[in-house]
């Protein structure tokens, strides 16, 4: 978890009764806290900015603790209760948050060491422990300052057999100048890339003829993916991985950011092959209901814009998902209308550009074939986001950070034999045409409230 220093008067809290003030001490009740929900990122070499691993190295920010759990800043999350159950929450109960505060506010006492669980065992550099590595050939060279196109990599691998994974990581070479990326599964007999040749930086902007397209009809599709806050991702949900056909290659999407000193960044994955199962399904990720026609109105502090896609095939389910916008983001919605008319919101979350974090259902989503889903963006264009690069801009969709991007990335189960692309068919408001000075698309057009051409 990350932490904020917090100014501020803190009320009074509301829960389960504290342990006794005098017997909170860190090895006894405050370690296991830590280990459960911060370690992972606050540790040597992760993103955040201290470790949290030692009394030692706790101690000194235990006010600062105190304040990023009572007001809820850490751990960070960002999804909604209330709509369909999310795995691994990173919440704090009222007992936790009361335990930290008990332990700040009385001196952060270390307590017996013989009180102290066993220290996790993290593997060096991977959050899991992969059985293949593969790695970019040649470090990237990020320039000082300026803007960088969206580079694109093709990896040699011709893996000797097919594949099922159930688990990869995407690690940063260096997480100060890549913001986020993806690597994508390359199959034999796809056009997309087949004249790059491999370990060359091509530009998503400017070399758009020479990488072809990159079409889910030809069995493309994600296979791991980095931004800050993710970490590694599992795919063995109801028996389900993701299949790396025989002779496969991989491609390397990657956006990187200036920061006013040049560095090199060569990013890598980390696959985990699937054991003890068979896979029955098949582990899908995608980037849907898009808004590619998205405008956004200078000034707007609440602009809305809307994307559909349609489920087109039988036996598909909704696994995962991860809302993707930009500076100007604030929150995001997915609702399924269901062929019987029903609506349901299955998430809904505020945005961190900082921090995207993604959801896993507990249960799985059936999505019956027919169903509608509706993505619901909403985004702080005004001059009182901090993070606006130019609030008097009409804003479009673009691959850099100065544009803006909406849409979810979803994780789909459905049985290996579906041909991708019936799966999920962009309509409804994906399909309008942007208009110039009318922001969205928005809800009201997706349910047919709003005549076209109008504002």
């Amino acid at each position: 978890m990350r932490l904020f220093v917090l100014v501020g008067v803190l009320g009074a809290m509301v829960g389960p009764v504290a342990p006794a003030a005098t017997s909170v001490t860190f090895n006894k009740d405050v370690l296991p806290i830590l280990q459960k929900n911060c370690q992972s990122c606050h540790r040597p070499g992760e993103v955040a900015p201290m470790s949290l691993l030692t009394w030692q190295e706790a101690r000194p920010w235990a006010k600062a603790i105190k304040t990023a759990v009572v007001t809820r800043k850490m751990p960070p999350w960002f999804a909604e209760s209330g709509h369909r159950q999310i795995a691994d929450e990173r919440k704090l109960s009222d007992r936790e948050i009361e335990t930290l505060v008990s332990w700040a506010d009385n001196g952060a006492a270390e307590g017996n060491s013989k009180d102290a669980p066993a220290p996790l065992i993290f593997t060096t550099g991977w959050s899991l422990k992969p059985d293949i590595e593969v790695s970019l050939p040649i470090p990237f060279q990020v320039p000082a300052t300026g803007i960088v196109n969206m580079q694109n990599v093709l990896v040699k691998t011709n893996f000797p057999t097919d594949m099922w994974i159930e688990a990869a990581e995407m690690r940063a070479g260096n997480s100060r100048v890549l913001h986020h990326g993806q690597v994508w599964v390359r199959p034999p007999g796809s056009a997309w890339m087949k004249d790059a040749v491999p370990g060359t930086f091509y530009e998503s902007e400017n070399e758009k003829d020479l990488m072809g397209k990159n079409q889910m009809s030809e069995g493309n599709y994600i296979l791991g993916k980095f931004n800050p806050g993710l970490g590694a991702q599992s795919f063995n949900v109801e028996g389900a991985a993701k299949f790396v056909p025989k002779g496969s290659d991989l491609v390397f999407n990657l956006h990187y950011v200036t920061t006013g000193t040049a560095a090199t960044d060569q990013t890598k994955v980390g696959l985990v092959l699937a054991k003890g199962y068979t896979p029955t399904q098949r582990y899908y990720l995608t980037h849907d209901p898009t808004s590619f026609n998205l405008v956004i109105p200078p000034g707007d502090a609440n602009a809305e814009v809307v994307g559909e896609s349609i489920i087109g095939a039988d036996g598909v389910k909704l696994a995962y998902v991860q809302p993707h916008m930009h500076f100007r983001g604030k929150d995001y919605e997915l609702r399924a209308i269901y062929p019987t008319g029903e609506s349901e919101i299955v998430f809904r979350g505020k945005f961190d550009f900082n921090w995207q974090e993604g959801a896993t259902f507990v249960k799985p989503i059936p999505l019956p074939k027919g169903t509608r889903l509706v993505g619901i963006a909403h985004f702080d264009n005004s001059a009182n986001n901090p993070f606006n690069p130019d609030p008097t801009k009409e804003v479009r969709w673009g691959a850099q950070t100065s544009d803006e991007m909406s849409g979810p990335w979803i994780g789909l189960l459905f049985d290996f034999k579906t041909p991708l692309e019936t799966v999920l068919i962009e309509t409804g408001t994906s399909l309008m045409k942007p208009v110039a000075g009318r922001g969205g698309p928005t809800l009201a057009d997706a349910l047919g409230l709003r005549a076209p051409g109008t504002k």
